[in-house]
């Protein structure tokens, strides 16, 4: 065992934030800076990155996609409009297969481009697998997506039930993080407090595998009852103990 030199270090074992960091002078050790320098270079990448649309598309397959643009043209539109991310560009609606569906699953870039690039793809191919006895309408690639976007999508689509996967705005500890949002009978005007939302799906958070686990008992939930949001947020059976993860409390609420 490595002897402590410092009472930080214990904690430090514990978690990816930055504790206990010790100071040279006035400021930073040099280490330290340069790893947060490097957190911020990383975290600016995945907010003005672009997702690699045409990869997504073919790691997705066979199964159907259809992409559609938001009424925010660029990127730095996107970020100083938040509103017309959640709006379909003109037309686009029209190019999305209409229903009925039980669900329909959008991957949205938001603000992490990394984050749809690395669990997107798994994310979902993880979640079909436990709802595979309900109709899915083909995968929809959302540019430009804020969270509603999903709602005039579900609407378009005549979709019970919309699950939006979206990066997640990046932090100094995680660059690639991806929420995921659910909406029983999705249409535009939709609050946050209607959504439940599972946030911080990634490889030192929640790993895809049991993010898809948490979202299918919630799909589930949601049709059966016929609702989302802030009435629904129980402390679901473990489907994860069935792919061997382990148990799990889902503790979720509205939001977005």
């Amino acid at each position: 065992m490595v002897a402590e030199t410092s009472p930080w270090d214990r904690l430090k074992r514990l978690t990816r934030a930055r504790i206990g960091l010790g100071r040279a002078g006035d400021g930073l050790p040099t280490n330290a800076l340069l790893e947060f320098q490097m957190a911020h270079a990383r975290a600016r990448d995945a907010v003005h990155g672009a997702v690699d649309w045409d990869r997504l598309a073919a790691a997705l397959a066979p199964l159907k996609t259809f992409s559609v643009s938001s009424a925010a043209p660029e990127k730095t539109i996107y970020l100083r409009r938040p509103d017309l991310g959640r709006v379909l560009a003109p037309g686009e609606a029209e190019k999305l297969p209409s229903g009925p569906f039980d669900i329909v699953f959008v991957i949205g870039d938001g603000l992490s481009a990394a984050a749809c690039d690395a669990y997107g793809v798994e994310t979902v191919k993880a979640t079909l697998k436990l709802l595979a006895d309900f109709s899915v309408a083909p995968i929809v690639l959302a540019h430009g997506a804020r969270v509603a976007l999903s709602d005039p999508i579900g609407e378009a689509m005549r979709a019970q039930l919309v699950v939006m996967l979206i990066g997640e705005r990046p932090g100094l500890s995680t660059a690639d993080s991806l929420g995921c949002y659910l909406t029983f009978a999705p249409r535009p005007g939709r609050r946050d407090s209607e959504r439940n939302c599972i946030s911080n799906i990634h490889a030192h958070g929640l790993v895809p595998a049991l993010a898809a686990a948490k979202i299918a008992w919630l799909a589930r939930e949601a049709l059966r009852l016929k609702l989302t949001g802030v009435d629904l947020k129980e402390a679901a059976p473990d489907h994860a103990l069935s792919l061997g993860l382990g148990p799990t409390v889902i503790d979720l609420t509205g939001g977005a």
